[in-house]
């Protein structure tokens, strides 16, 4: 259902931070496609995470695109700083949104990429009408917060209508998906349409990060419609 190559954005939520320069550069090495960033409030969802900060380290370490992906409550307040970082992507949450396009706009206008994402309990006609504004849509398949939760199968239809919805309007959007995805999950988050994996524990806590990430695109690539 999707369209090019799988990409994979592993997740640094999961890296060991007192060599990230190091892990970087594996996973680069091992074809990684992006660089997500987990940005957390201990407002929006249980837990505090990265700052910009972080993103620049990220910046100054690889050429690689990176996507910040924002779980807060007030993402009009700190876009622009994640922006300033060097983010490429940056999505925030339609739970948090009510009406999201002046915050897709200033993103665009500052230089980066817009997305939005949306949890799994969020009806997929949230993100509907942003669809064509928007160059990122990341699926959250385990409720955000947390790296390591099990991959919640029953998302799949949403993912799938979104994959819908991009197909017959020739969208350019890119459909991402977060939690917990690995070799043994892979497979069902393309052929329902995802093509941006992202997977934190999957690689970082992998013997071989590097190699972890070939696998998980091949797996991908296997299980495609």
């Amino acid at each position: 259902m999707g369209i090019g190559r799988i990409q994979i954005a592993p997740s640094i939520l999961a890296a060991d931070f007192t060599r990230l320069g190091d892990e970087l550069k594996r996973i680069e090495d091992g074809g990684a496609d992006l660089i997500h960033v987990d940005v957390m409030d201990g407002h929006f969802v249980p837990n505090l995470t990265m700052g910009p900060f972080i993103v620049e380290a990220v910046r100054r370490a690889t050429d690689l695109p990176v996507d910040a992906h924002l779980m807060i409550t007030e993402p009009e307040r700190y876009a622009q700083s994640f922006i300033d970082a060097g983010a490429d992507y940056v999505v925030f949450h339609t739970e948090v949104a009510e009406d999201p396009r002046p915050l897709i706009d200033a993103i665009r206008d500052a230089g980066a990429k817009p997305g939005l994402s949306i949890n799994p309990p969020t009806e997929a006609s949230r993100i509907e009408p942003w669809l064509e504004l928007i160059d990122m849509v990341l699926v959250m398949t385990v409720n955000p917060g947390f790296a390591g939760q099990s991959f919640m199968a029953d998302v799949m239809p949403k993912l799938r209508q979104i994959a819908d919805w991009k197909r017959e309007r020739g969208l350019g959007v890119l459909i991402e998906v977060d939690g917990g995805v690995s070799v043994t999950t892979a497979p069902t988050v393309a052929s329902n349409g995802g093509e941006v994996l992202v997977a934190g524990s999957a690689v970082f806590c992998a013997d071989d990060p590097a190699a972890a990430v070939g696998a998980i695109r091949d797996a991908a690539e296997g299980g495609r419609l």
